[in-house]
């Protein structure tokens, strides 16, 4: 069922909303991959701040401030103070550390920052490390001297260690927050300005004016739109040219039943008054034949709306001999009393698919027009066959007299009759006209069909 038109989704809206909601999906995903790559370089900053910081600390001749101490500690066997480096601290990014200085025996040399001291490791590189009481996480790093006198130890906070960490990712991704409101509105902004072609095509279809055979005018500026355009105008073509037909079946309607029906009523007219015998018996066998004459018409009707329906059913394969005999032997009756001869003629088992009902259909009033409009004693014949792999049928008589009718002008004005084969034709995908008629018949009707695949 069609929704009502105010319920119906917008095209614009459903396509800004997709679009919005598959850039939200991809920049939360890039915020997030912007984060965690954050997190990473920061921890690989640190670890190489730690590092360097080593380094430069054994690259050092035994410093005044390691020598005093060890002299210090050698004298007193106490630990070194621990001197405040806080003031020392001048950037955001500068880390506390903490630096231990020990030789090869595990001798504390030198000491300085807050860490508790770690114990002794003969091992190089990087360890996280809980020390103190209550345990803190430390992150540390010991390397050697070439000669292996003399080990530094770098340590620094896990806990400011992970709030650079967290400082530098949320500075990458920061920008990815604020800059989508911004991308999402220019998106937005594009998405309508580009779907306003489409919605001016809209207004123009909806503006359309079937009835007063307008075309679409080609006037919108991208290509795409062009078989648009095109279809609309073909279909509008066809609508048109289907209603120029239903006016001219509506007219030859008109025409076909306007005879029969101002007869009947002169006739019936005349028989109010005082006729003799005979003229009311005239009369009333004019009315009578005049009555049958608009039946004929309305069931021509009547047949031409079936067409319609029996169109959609499926095509089945049809012997043409048979299908020919047997609608022939219908009207042997009709032809004995008007005086004809109705003949069969043909090869035996020809073959093609098509609507029985419809071809059925379309015979009949070949053989009724050609039994109502010749002369009795007329021989009228049912023949068919195969040209260039196309099946055929065709009705024949020699009721012309002569051959001045063989070919009918292009504007030659069919009747009903003539109306119903054609859409039974049409719907076949063949064609219906009239032939050069095979001797003795002057006058031939021809229906051929497409080629047998």
């Amino acid at each position: 069922m069609k929704p009502p038109v105010g319920r119906q989704t917008s095209l614009t809206g459903r396509l800004v909303m997709g679009v919005l909601a598959a850039l939200l999906l991809v920049w939360a995903g890039f915020v997030a991959v912007g984060y965690r790559t954050g997190i990473h370089e920061a921890d690989e900053l640190t670890d190489g701040h730690l590092a360097g910081t080593a380094a430069l600390l054994l690259t050092l001749e035994l410093p005044p401030f390691v020598a005093g101490s060890a002299q210090a500690d050698r004298q007193a066997n106490l630990t070194v103070a621990q001197p405040s480096l806080s003031t020392l601290k001048k950037h955001d990014y500068q880390f506390s550390l903490s630096v231990l200085v020990r030789d090869a025996g595990g001798q504390l040399l030198a000491r300085t920052g807050e860490a508790p001291l770690p114990p002794f490791a003969q091992r190089d590189g990087f360890a996280d490390l809980r020390l103190g009481t209550p345990a803190i996480a430390w992150r540390s790093f010991s390397q050697w001297d070439a000669a292996r006198s003399r080990q530094v130890m770098v340590l620094v906070k896990i806990e400011e260690r992970e709030d650079l960490a967290e400082d530098v990712a949320t500075q990458l991704a920061a920008p990815g927050l604020w800059l989508l409101p911004v991308v999402a509105l220019a998106l937005g902004a594009a998405i309508l300005r580009g779907l306003q072609p489409l919605q001016a095509l809209s207004r123009d279809v909806e503006a359309l004016e079937v009835d007063q055979a307008e075309r679409l005018q080609a006037r919108h500026p991208y290509r795409e739109f062009n078989s648009v355009v095109r279809s609309i105008n073909k279909l509008v073509g066809e609508q048109q040219a289907a209603l120029e037909r239903e006016r001219q079946l509506a007219s030859e309607i008109a025409h076909e039943l306007r005879t029969p029906l101002s007869s009947i009523a002169l006739q019936a007219a005349a028989l109010q008054g005082a006729l003799p015998a005979q003229a009311q018996a005239a009369a009333l066998r004019q009315i009578g034949a005049d009555a049958l004459r608009a039946g004929h018409v309305i069931s021509q009707l009547l047949a031409l709306a079936r067409t319609g329906q029996a169109g959609l059913q499926p095509l089945v394969a049809l012997d043409l001999a048979e299908l020919a005999r047997q609608v022939v032997a219908g009207y042997a009756q009709s032809a004995w009393q008007s005086g004809h001869q109705l003949s069969v003629q043909g090869p035996e088992g020809q073959q093609l698919r098509a609507h029985p009902l419809l071809l059925e259909l379309a015979l009949r009033n070949l053989i009724d027009n050609a039994l109502q409009h010749t002369a009795s004693g007329t021989a009228v014949c049912v023949q068919w066959g195969s040209a260039a792999g196309r099946p055929w049928l065709q009705v024949c008589d020699d009721g012309a007299g002569s051959g001045a009718n063989l070919f009918s002008a292009v504007g030659e004005r069919l009747g009903l009759g003539h109306k119903i084969v054609r859409r039974v034709m049409a719907i076949h995908g063949g064609s219906f006209g009239q032939h050069p008629a095979p001797a003795p018949f002057t006058r031939c009707y021809r229906l051929c069909f497409k080629a047998i695949s």
